[in-house]
This record gives C-alpha cells, sequence and structure tokens, in this order.
C-alpha cells in the first residue's frame, strides 16, 4: 500500500516582492496542493536547504538575467518526496524517497545542449530560486527527472550544499584538463565554493594553492589539504607568489570561486603555459580582462564552467557520501537568511550556512 502524506495548506516561506527589496519571512504561504501537480512534477517536504551566494544575487537582481518575481529562493535542498503528479509515467522516484533540489529544476531533455549532456544550458531549462520558486520553504514543487537521490546515511545538512556548490567546483575540476600531481590553484578558496573546490581537487590528486583572506579562511584551507596559503589582502604580488610556489613555472589550472574580476585577471599571469583557467564564480556585472598577447602566446584555454548536469551531480554527491569530501557549515534557521546575506555581502562566512526547516 503506498504512503499518504498529510500535507498542510500554508508554509513558512522567504519571499522576495522586488528586486533588492526586504526578504519577507510568511507564515502563511500557499503549499501546492497534490491534485494540482502536473505530470513529471513532485511535491518535497523540505529538511534543509544551503544558502548560496547566487540566492543573494537572485534577490538582488543585479545578474544581467533578471529573476522571476516575487520570488522564493534557494537551490539546495534536501527533502522527503511527499505527493507526485497524476499521469507520471515511469517516475525514477517514489513516495518517500529522500532526495535533492538543484539549481536547474528541469530541462527538455531533447535539445542539442541536453543531449550533449549540457543539460544546464537548455534554453527551456528551469532554475531553482530564480525562474521557479525555491528551497527557501517548508515545501517545493521540483521534478521527478531531475531530483537527486540522496544515499542512505548520508546526512541532509551534509549534503545540501553538495547539490549546488559541490556540483559546480566538481564538474570544473573534471573538465579542468588536469592530472593527479598538477597544480591548481583556488581563488575564494575559504568560501562556500572553494573550500569544496579544495577537496574534490584533492581528491583528484592535485596540489592546490588557496587564494583567500582572514585566519579562519587560512585555517580551514589548509585543514582540508591546501598545500599552500596566499592572502591576497596580505600579499604584495599574488602572482609572484603563485610562482614561486610552482618552480617558476605557473600553475596548471585555476579554478575561480570568487566573486570578483581579480581573481580572474591575475589568472593568466600566473597559469603556465598550455594551463587551463576554469570561470566558475558569477560576480553580477564584472568583466573578465586578460592580456590577448599572453593569453594566446601561452596557449592558455579560458573555459566557462556553469555548475553541471544531473550526472555530475550523482558522481558528487557520492564521492561527498563516502566521506570523501566534506562541507563546512553550521546550521541556522530559516529567519536567519537576512543575516546570512549580511554576511555574504561582507566575505565573513566561511564555507557554507544550511538553513535547518525543523528550527523556526
Amino acid at each position: 500500500m503506498s504512503t499518504e502524506y498529510i500535507i498542510p495548506r500554508t508554509q513558512i516561506a522567504a519571499v522576495i516582492e522586488e528586486a533588492g527589496g526586504e526578504l519577507q519571512i510568511k507564515k502563511d504561504h500557499p503549499v501546492k496542493r497534490p491534485e494540482e501537480l502536473a505530470p513529471g512534477e513532485c511535491l518535497v517536504k523540505l529538511q534543509c536547504s544551503g544558502a548560496c551566494h547566487s540566492d543573494l544575487h537572485a534577490a538582488l537582481g543585479d545578474w544581467p538575467v533578471p529573476p522571476r518575481l516575487p520570488l522564493i529562493g534557494g537551490h539546495e535542498g534536501v527533502g522527503i518526496v511527499v505527493a507526485i503528479g497524476r499521469n507520471t509515467v515511469d517516475s525514477p522516484v517514489k513516495l518517500g524517497d529522500r532526495v535533492g533540489i538543484k539549481w536547474i529544476a528541469n530541462s527538455c531533455l531533447n535539445c542539442e545542449q541536453c543531449r550533449k549532456g549540457r543539460e544546464q544550458n537548455c534554453a527551456k531549462a528551469l532554475y531553482s530560486g530564480y525562474a521557479i520558486d525555491g528551497t527557501f520553504q517548508e515545501y517545493v514543487v521540483s521534478y521527478v527527472n531531475y531530483v537527486t537521490p540522496i544515499p542512505e546515511g548520508f546526512p541532509s545538512d551534509a549534503a545540501a550544499s553538495v547539490l549546488c556548490a559541490g556540483v559546480t567546483v566538481y564538474r570544473a575540476i573534471k573538465h579542468s584538463q588536469t592530472n593527479p600531481g598538477d597544480w591548481i590553484v583556488i581563488p575564494g578558496a575559504g568560501g562556500g565554493l572553494g573550500h569544496l573546490a579544495v577537496q574534490y581537487a584533492r581528491v583528484r590528486g592535485l596540489r592546490v594553492i588557496a587564494i583567500d583572506t582572514g585566519v579562519e579562511k587560512k585555517n580551514l584551507c589548509l585543514k582540508l589539504g591546501a598545500e599552500k596559503w596566499i592572502d591576497f589582502k596580505e600579499s604584495k604580488d599574488t602572482v609572484k607568489q603563485v610562482l614561486d610556489a610552482t618552480d617558476g613555472l605557473g600553475a596548471h589550472s585555476a579554478l575561480v570561486a570568487a566573486s570578483s574580476s581579480q581573481g580572474y585577471e591575475q589568472a593568466v599571469e600566473y597559469l603556465r603555459p598550455g594551463g587551463v583557467l576554469m570561470c566558475n564564480g558569477l560576480p553580477g556585472s564584472a568583466t573578465l580582462s586578460a592580456s590577448i598577447f599572453f593569453t594566446v602566446f601561452k596557449s592558455i584555454t579560458i573555459c566557462g564552467s556553469y555548475v553541471g548536469n544531473r550526472q555530475d551531480a550523482i558522481e558528487a554527491i557520492d564521492i561527498a557520501a563516502r566521506g570523501l569530501v566534506n562541507v563546512h557549515f553550521v546550521n541556522r534557521p530559516l529567519a536567519d537568511l537576512k543575516d546570512v546575506y549580511d554576511g555574504m555581502m561582507n566575505g565573513t562566512i566561511a564555507g557554507r550556512v544550511v538553513l535547518d526547516m525543523a528550527k523556526q
């Protein structure tokens, strides 16, 4: 006999009415009824949600592609499937399954981009917490073909941030054209994406140079396996320090997890010939400025890497579930989201914040 869940008509949700407007914690936001779900949709009762810098950009509306408003942000949710739309055929998940909600909520699966494994570049892709309501609420509508199964025994709060930050850096490292023993530089290494990038790089056998600022982030990066640390606020010449650390040859790759243009500009200077710059951080309006001469002369590859596809998510989650990558996070209630955004803007959050839906 199938499991049935009692689903309330209202819930607590963090809502942004207009770009840059005040975040509102509403206690009477409607929950979509099971009978209203379309085929292929599912309703997930969330246990927790990671808070990502992209959520702050959505709240501010400072990206070139504007979000849908009003909006419930969030795209790193873990919870239980409590309803599936009628007439859903061959659902890969069932009621009671624990699943993750990612930035890519759905795509067409039939266009050239989807067929080539770039579902995130599908023209019809839907983005959680940006184009559709996301995970800063107790119940979220998602899609059976896109939710990610969470392995048994892997804590939900530990899994949450892997669904975006982890997937994003995992795919970038996967496509960085590096081999075990190569040097990789990670600007923004102490932040949400960066501290996971350090670990996924180490799993791949790479040697990590971490760039960030502050004692807490330094200690975190070195604890996670970075061989070298550079504080960009204290450094008189970051490029020289990278070159010195790599016997004057330069790094094989750079994965920029920082949300600023400086990390990108310096990379072309400290990469060795044939080096690869993986662009991961998404500043709102900054541009990439690099020497065309030395980009060509050094045969540098500059590659944008945007989140990941469904397979990337499964692989990233599997690595973390086996204990090879650990999210450094603190639990906060949903009501603290505004304070979390303030911390992001001030650059004072080391690692990640996970919002616990049971804490109100």
